[in-house]
Order: structure tokens, then sequence, then C-alpha cells
């Protein structure tokens, strides 16, 4: 997968720059490989070399596109004369029945490159519908942000239709963002107070979010100058008690400070957190529980090409 150099922003609701490159095309093609190895046994029998097709791919569910270019790509790297008409672009929401896209080209290629460019369409698609029934739900009360339970070697591409679905997204890894959680406490023994300092000190101005577990710990994430106090596992009551004691404690200290809820916020739940002054909310279901959206791919064989090439 790309570097996180060449990748995304940390934080972005607006869909732009999907993955794509030399890093891309080097996993799709290995996605491929996955599924073809030494050739497509079935289509080879089947279908001539030079027979031709169109497809015509429709959404058999409502929800929000993401994933086109991903999903176009495969089959220009199995065929690069295909042919692609107008596909709807990815944030777009679809109804049952809509026409997401229309392509002509090799029918081995269609029929081989069919399940791969599928599955990540379907899987992108439902991470970004998904994502936009959260935002919906917030109603604008907070932001919806991902996590980094992604799958391993897909997150630069789940956080994509993260932004598609009109989500934003946390830090990309352990690299670009500090997240002090109660594991990186006891194992230190070091104080919130002591960690930012620490964190400060060797990477400068890097955003630093601390985990706290209760009224104690976020006040010392605040007095300590983070700039995310996360609520971890927090009913919603206590959030609201929480919000105007923390903001006025950061207002007091001279550092404005955003303050995250995460941790047993399902999507009934939404509306009321986001009602308690908290300015996001991370959702981990969002990319390791989406549903895939169903798309269907119809292959249509083209006048003049050719079949049964053992015949």
């Amino acid at each position: 997968m790309a570097s996180p150099a060449d990748s995304v922003a940390a934080t972005r609701a607006v869909p732009r720059d999907p993955p794509h490159g030399p890093a891309v095309d080097a996993f799709l093609r290995s996605a491929l490989d996955e599924d073809v190895r030494d050739g497509d046994v079935t289509t080879e029998a089947a279908v001539a070399p030079e027979a031709r097709a169109s497809a015509r791919l429709v959404a058999k569910a409502p929800g929000v596109i993401a994933g086109v270019g991903l999903f176009r790509r495969v089959f220009e790297l199995l065929a690069p004369e295909v042919e692609f008409g107008r596909f709807l672009e990815d944030g777009t929401h679809v109804a049952e029945g809509d026409l997401v896209g229309t392509f002509t080209g090799s029918a081995r290629a269609l029929l081989t490159g069919e399940r791969t460019a599928l599955n990540l369409l379907q899987r992108l698609s439902g991470i970004a519908t998904l994502t936009r029934r959260y935002v919906e739900a917030a109603a604008g009360g907070a932001r919806i942000l991902d996590t980094r339970k992604t799958t391993p070697g897909l997150r630069l591409l789940e956080k994509y239709a993260v932004r598609c679905g009109g989500g934003e997204n946390h830090r990309i890894g352990l690299f670009d963002e500090a997240m002090i959680k109660d594991n990186h406490l006891d194992a230190s023994g070091s104080s919130i107070a002591e960690l930012v300092a620490k964190l400060r000190e060797r990477h400068g101005g890097m955003r630093i979010t601390v985990e706290a577990r209760d009224e104690a710990e976020a006040r010392a994430a605040v007095q300590a100058g983070a700039d995310v106090v996360l609520l971890d596992n927090l009913p919603d009551e206590e959030l609201t008690r929480l919000t105007p004691i923390l903001r006025e404690s950061a207002a007091q200290r001279g550092s404005p400070v955003e303050l995250e809820a995460s941790g047993g916020i399902d999507l009934s739940r939404i509306p009321s957190t986001a009602r308690t002054g908290v300015d996001r909310i991370s959702i981990g279901a969002l990319t390791h529980s989406a549903p895939a959206l169903d798309l269907s791919l119809a292959v249509e064989m083209l006048p003049g090409g050719g079949s049964d090439p053992l015949g």
C-alpha cells in the first residue's frame, strides 16, 4: 500500500485525492494475483481472446459510492484498451436500480476482473454508506471520525471511503499523532503531564490526544495542554456535565482543546451524544463493521466477438 507520506491528510471531510499511483497499482495487482494466479481457467476455456463485451454496474441497494477509480483501474490493468462510459463520482448517493457506470472491453478481462473490482467497490461503498448514516444522525452537532480499526493493508482506502461518506479521518497511524492511553500510563509509571511534556520535547507541535477514563484524567489532560481529550466510555449524562467544565478549564489555561467521545456509541446513540457538546465522535464500527453495499455487474457479449475457443 501507499506510504503515509503520499497519502491523505489526517483530517479531511471532503472526498478528494483518492489513493492512486504505483503503490496502489501494486496492491491491485496483488489482489488480482490472489484470484487469478496462473490464469482464469474457466474464462480462457469459454471465451475467445478477441471477444469483446459491455458491462453495466448497477446498485442493488441504496447507499453511497466509494472506490470508482479503483474499480476502473482493476480492468485497466487487465486490458489497457478498456473504454469507460459515464461513471458516478465517489460520494454520490444511489438508490436501488441506479446505474453507476458502463464500460466495454475484452470479454476475458471483464469476466476475470469482475470479482476483485466488485469486492473493493462494495467494501468501500459499504463504509461510505455507514459513515453517511452516522453523519446524518449527528445532524451537525458533532463531527464523525474513524479510528485505526481498519482491515490490515487497506487503511488508506478505507479511510478514503469514510471521507466519501462525509466523515473525517482520525490519525492515520502511530506516527502522525500521539495518543496517550491507559496502557501508556500504566507501562511508563508517568503522569499525564509528564508524558505530554515528553512528547512536546520530542515532537514539537505534533497533535497530542489523551484518553481519559474519568473526570480527574480529563482535567489533568486539559491542564497538561493536550490538543484533544478523548472521553472514553462515558455516558451522555457525564459527557454533558463534563464538557463545560473542561472548556472552562482550557480557557483559564489559555489553550483551546477539542473534546472527543468514543467507546460504546452506536448509531442509535449518536443524536444524543452529538448534543452533549463534544466536538467529535470517533466510531470504530465505520470500518470494522460496515456491511458491503450490494452492487452487480452485468456483462453482455458484443456482436462479432468469438467464443468457445476450443470448439
